[in-house]
């Protein structure tokens, strides 16, 4: 997957994506990828990214055909992996607990996980940054 982010920007723009599976408790599964420019092709085209608000159709309709919801949703920097001011006041899903995720340099290897930025979503364009130790709430149970 963070390949897939690292090309479709280009090595030189944003992308970004939705994380789509299940949650168990605290812990979420990722079972689905679901690239904002494939719901929405404009998105990446100014260097940052522009999530139009009607693409979110298409992306309910999927999680409700496959019985799962959004579980993240991902995005790339071009330097380290910090919320801006943007991220912050625009949360991509809006909903307390939510889980926004940061790679850093475009997604372009070699980083360490411990270098991806992880926001929780108190509400009120409040953020709990769980950085770092909290890449256990997370687990893949197939290739993305």
């Amino acid at each position: 997957m963070l390949d897939e982010l690292a090309w479709r920007g280009l090595g030189e723009r944003e992308s970004g994506a939705f994380l789509v599976g299940r949650l168990w408790g605290e812990r979420r599964e990722i079972l689905d990828v679901v690239y904002y420019d494939d719901l929405a092709p404009e998105a990446l085209v100014d260097g940052t990214i522009l999530f139009p608000g009607g693409a979110f159709g298409a992306l309910w309709r999927r999680c409700r055909q496959r019985r799962m919801q959004v579980v993240a949703d991902i995005h790339t920097h071009p330097t380290v992996a910090r919320q801006s001011w943007t991220d912050r006041e625009h949360p991509m899903i809006a909903e307390v607990g939510h889980i926004a995720l940061i790679a850093p340099r475009f997604a372009r290897r070699p980083f360490d996980d411990r270098e991806l930025g992880i926001y929780e979503y108190l509400g009120g364009h409040q953020w709990r940054d769980r950085s770092g130790a909290s890449a256990g709430r997370f687990f893949v149970r197939t290739r993305i």
